[in-house]
């Protein structure tokens, strides 16, 4: 059974950093592709950013291109997402979502993703 635990959200303030990392249990990691959304109250969940099951192919949203770097540790079954020069509108509770084993290609539509965390709340003050 595919799990996957966020952590590593926090409070920062505005031009500060943090580091997400999701842990995911389950069989061939490898082999499957990942991504990183975030939501608001009454707002759709938006895609943030994705990399492929190689690690190679990274796509990002507009929005946080240049300051937010997505990577994976096969070998720890986790997947990062460091974020830089945080701004107040960054802050949204954050999902990590694995693709099914054998997708390896990333997806920047939350459809593309079966599995996802439970979220870790990211506040940005200004």
């Amino acid at each position: 059974q595919v799990q996957l635990v966020e952590s590593g959200g926090g409070l920062v303030q505005a031009g500060g950093s943090l580091r997400l990392s999701c842990a995911a249990s389950g069989p061939t990691f490898s082999t499957s592709g990942l991504g990183w959304f975030r939501q608001v109250p009454g707002k759709e969940r938006e895609f943030v950013a994705a990399i492929n099951w190689s690690g190679e192919l990274t796509y990002y949203a507009d929005s946080v291109k240049g300051r937010f770097t997505i990577s994976r540790d096969s070998a720890k079954s986790t997947v990062y997402l460091q974020m830089n020069s945080l701004k107040a509108e960054d802050t949204a509770l954050y999902y990590c979502a694995r693709r099914s084993p054998g997708y390896g290609e990333a997806s920047l539509s939350p459809g593309g993703y079966p599995y996802w965390g439970q979220g870790t709340q990211v506040t940005v003050s200004s």
